[in-house]
């Protein structure tokens, strides 16, 4: 398998010599598709993303509210429509924690609001008093997908962002629980939204007020909700230079906003003034109230509950936890730190620990830089002005990525071969065996002569030490960067980088 000192230049040349005439019709045609593509393909956008993306995520979330027909807990009806249908038509039944003032008005007020429509309409039949408040529900809970997926697509790229949507729509607790008038449902949604102006490196919402506003207000609804905030707003607050500016500018006038509108508003349907934050959590945190409707062991929920919940998800996410990346660790420690407080209560439910079940699907995500970085090889094709001079080399273990399947363009481009002993020879060896003895050997064997050098190199990062001689005396710079996994091993390693070489008064656009 030793091939001689032009061996690289022979292949990059016959390629582009086959392909040279073809390649600027192919060229052509290829950025015609794309333009049409884009035309097409996009449809316009509805909340900052593809609108047929938008119809199926609302079209599947409303074919979930239909197939779920069953009852889960006693609090979808009675701490919501229950209390809605009193608000308007001034006559049922009001529970207890209404009675001693445990409970706000804010959440069942949005659904009195559709009621009073209905009302005024004379529309009220029951079915659509039933079914409105759902099909409401599940609007909100397919937004709440949509900034999870546009979120993901911010800090990763659009095939993790794939990945894990479709990890949020296959979550059986998800699906079980998404449309149901559950305070802990709107808590959910209103944690992943608010998740979307979080400011997370590679963020391009992030809004200090709207995510407060929105923590703020699920706090209202259900005051347990800001226990998964603790973690992610001292983080905040950690990280933020103008701390007091933070604090005094844009926390503390969002707080006062919105516990004024929850107190105003619990003033007009209470008759006096109430706090009802500070009474919820009086009776089920400091005298433990809750533990009348059942008590579990300290570990019910790292035993029991969070298995249940996440279901066919758990050994991924277990998978993805041991070698977290160190920008997603605070999603860990917020589920971590959200078990843990749960776990010192008593009464314990699977729907408590709802919310932090959309940070699990970030962890279920495994080897997907090998696609990914053809997606880019793929764009380099289309947006290079240059496109003939282009070349890549990928320097990985044989096979490791997809080809001219997932590229489709003449693009010059070569791998690391490793056929079977075909010759009958003892001592054989592939090219990539003989590569990885020596990598920068191999290099500087292999490309004696500027002139066939690629022009995009493709490694696992694990070799980037061992050949950055090469790449440094090459004017190669690293120009993306694709995880790949959470366990490296041996030759492959836990991203993916790609190089370009950066000539002196010409730059390849990527």
């Amino acid at each position: 398998m030793e091939r001689d000192g032009g061996g690289g230049s022979l292949f990059f040349r016959g390629l582009q010599n086959r392909s040279h005439e073809k390649m600027k019709l192919r060229t052509r045609k290829s950025t015609l598709y794309l333009s049409q593509q884009k035309r097409t393909g996009r449809g316009g956008d509805l909340l900052g993303e593809n609108i047929y993306l938008v119809l199926f995520t609302i079209a599947l979330r409303i074919c979930n509210c239909f197939l779920v027909q069953t009852s889960f807990v006693p609090d979808e009806y009675w701490q919501s429509l229950e209390v809605a249908h009193h608000m308007v038509f001034n006559y049922g039944y009001l529970t207890w924690e209404w009675t001693e003032r445990l409970r706000g008005y804010t959440y069942p007020l949005i659904f009195a609001s559709i009621y009073k429509i209905l009302h005024l309409l004379r529309k009220d039949s029951v079915q659509l008093l039933i079914w409105i408040p759902r099909l409401a529900q599940a609007l909100l809970s397919a937004i709440a997908d949509l900034r999870l997926y546009s979120l993901m697509k911010q800090l990763e790229n659009q095939q993790v962002a794939r990945w894990v949507f479709f990890c949020q729509l296959c979550s059986w607790f998800t699906w079980y629980c998404c449309t149901r008038t559950l305070t802990n449902t709107m808590e959910t949604v209103l944690t992943i939204i608010a998740l979307f102006y979080y400011p997370l490196e590679g963020s391009k919402f992030m809004n200090s007020v709207k995510y407060s506003s929105l923590v703020a207000l699920a706090f209202i609804i259900r005051p347990t909700a800001v226990i998964p905030w603790i973690p992610l707003l001292f983080r905040h607050f950690w990280q933020e230079q103008r701390k007091l500016d933070l604090i005094l500018h844009q926390f503390l006038p969002v707080g006062f906003v919105t516990l004024s509108f929850s107190l105003i508003i619990d003033r007009i349907f209470f008759g006096q003034w109430t706090l009802v934050q500070y009474n919820f959590l009086k009776f089920n945190v400091l005298q433990n109230v809750g533990s009348f409707y059942g008590s579990h062991p300290w570990h019910w929920y790292f035993s029991q509950g969070f298995p249940a919940v996440l279901g066919t998800h758990l050994p991924f996410f277990i998978h993805g936890c041991l070698l977290a990346p160190k920008r997603y660790r605070i999603f860990l420690v917020t589920v971590l730190w959200t078990l843990l407080v749960y776990s010192m209560l008593s009464h314990k439910e699977f729907r408590f620990i709802y919310p932090v079940l959309p940070f699990c699907m970030v962890f279920c995500v495994h080897q997907r830089g090998t696609l990914d970085v053809m997606t880019n090889i793929r764009e380099l094709c289309y947006n290079n002005t240059d496109i003939s001079s282009a070349s890549v080399l990928m320097m990985m273990p044989c096979h490791s990525t997809p080809y001219y399947s997932h590229v489709h363009h003449p693009l010059p481009m070569r791998f690391l071969q490793c056929p079977p002993d075909l010759t009958g020879k003892g001592d054989y060896l592939v090219e990539a065996d003989i590569f990885y003895l020596n990598p920068l050997k191999w290099l500087y064997r292999e490309f004696q002569n500027d002139s066939t050098l690629p022009t995009h190199l493709i490694i696992f990062s694990i070799l980037e030490e061992e050949i950055n001689p090469f790449l440094i005396s090459n004017k190669y710079e690293r120009t993306a960067v694709f995880f790949h996994t959470h366990f490296p091993e041996s030759r492959t390693g836990s991203h993916i980088y790609v190089y370009e070489r950066k000539l002196k008064g010409k730059l390849n656009q990527t």
